[in-house]
């Protein structure tokens, strides 16, 4: 999250202390350095909210070019671009060091590679498997999947040949979302090595059955949805992602080029693998005045919430991660957590995400 930015509301029952854990609990992408803002631009101004709310249909299959913004953020029926700043006080009589970002949406492609795969380096925990397949599973989905990157002028988001090493590159990728048919990808290496991985760390037999079910019989309707990013990833621009990507999925399913491509995109079913902080013993009884609350599951990812309380089934796992050196932290265990969605949920689960960014 960027420095001195506005958090997202209280979600079921969020304390003030699980939300300063949560923005803590994983690993950070620097921003690049700040340049010298245009002439006229109020490159020190910290924006106060997000100008996103706007409704309407972000174009179709879209250029998502970046437009800078030096004073706010914006978003329009044009273009998918968002400028952010951060400090590193509230202290307006302090000498502030502010870095100036402008982020933008494009579709995925081949020179993301090294980004998305670093997004993506821990998917399984420490497990082998075919990372590199998976990773080129996801860039070679353009029609349906999202980067996050920093704004370049240069950069079309459709590859104009320009070097990999130019901005707008893999060092600017902040954040990436997708889905991938279960059924469509279903021969792939990297695919059978996630069923496998799934079906090895779920210890309920019930549960095992269902999940069973979406990976084999079922896995033509499931559609497994990969979201990444890094911790400092401005949050205002996470609904944006999941509007992006649930409308390019409907329009897939009009506008691919043939009928078997339109219906892997017919999803009845999400596939979410994503990480939790739980406690490691029942939190003690809280002391009388005390503020300070220890919440038995923290969300890193605050949809993620959201994703559980609407899932049809769900189960936690336990990962391999290096102990956090936070004091605040030592109370918990990192655990990875599946969960199955049904896809007539996801007009329940935008609107409590709007929800919980507009509170």
């Amino acid at each position: 999250m960027v420095g001195d930015r506005k958090r997202p509301a209280t979600f079921a029952g969020f304390s003030p202390f699980a939300r300063s854990l949560l923005f803590s609990a994983s690993s950070s992408k620097p921003l690049p350095p700040p340049e010298d803002p245009p002439a006229g631009g109020a490159a020190d101004e910290i924006p106060s909210e997000i100008a996103g709310s706007s409704r309407e249909m972000p174009p179709s299959k879209r250029a998502k070019r970046a437009e800078p913004s030096s004073d706010e953020e914006r978003y329009s029926s044009n273009d998918e671009s968002y400028s952010s700043d951060s400090d590193d006080s509230d202290d307006a009589s302090e000498e502030l060091d502010t870095v100036q970002a402008d982020f933008a949406f494009y579709d995925p492609k081949p020179t993301d590679f090294h980004g998305v795969k670093l997004l993506l380096k821990t998917y399984l925990d420490s497990k082998p498997w075919d990372l590199t397949g998976f990773v080129d599973l996801i860039l070679e989905q353009t029609t349906v999947g999202t980067v996050v990157k920093i704004a370049d002028d240069d950069e079309d988001g459709e590859g104009n040949g320009a070097d990999d090493s130019s901005a707008g590159g893999n060092d600017d990728l902040f954040g990436l979302i997708s889905v991938l048919n279960l059924g469509r990808y279903g021969e792939n290496r990297c695919i059978k090595d996630l069923k496998d991985y799934l079906l090895a760390v779920c210890g309920d037999k019930d549960t095992k059955k269902k999940l069973k079910q979406l990976l084999g019989e079922k896995a033509p309707d499931v559609g497994l949805l990969v979201c990444r990013r890094f911790v400092n990833f401005p949050y205002e621009l996470v609904p944006k992602m999941y509007e992006s990507l649930f409308d390019e999925v409907s329009w897939a399913t009009e506008d691919e080029p043939t009928q078997e491509l339109r219906d892997s995109f017919r999803f009845k079913h999400y596939l979410l693998v994503v990480r939790v902080l739980e406690r490691k013993t029942p939190a003690k009884q809280k002391a009388k005045n005390s503020t300070e609350e220890d919440e038995p599951v923290i969300y890193p990812k605050l949809e993620d919430e959201i994703f559980r309380e609407l899932s049809s089934w769900s189960f936690t796992f336990p990962i391999r991660s290096e102990q956090s050196a936070q004091q605040e932290m030592k109370n918990y265990k990192e655990m990875g957590l599946v969960m199955a969605v049904k896809a007539e949920a996801i007009l329940k689960f935008r609107k409590k995400l709007e929800d919980l960014l507009s509170e």
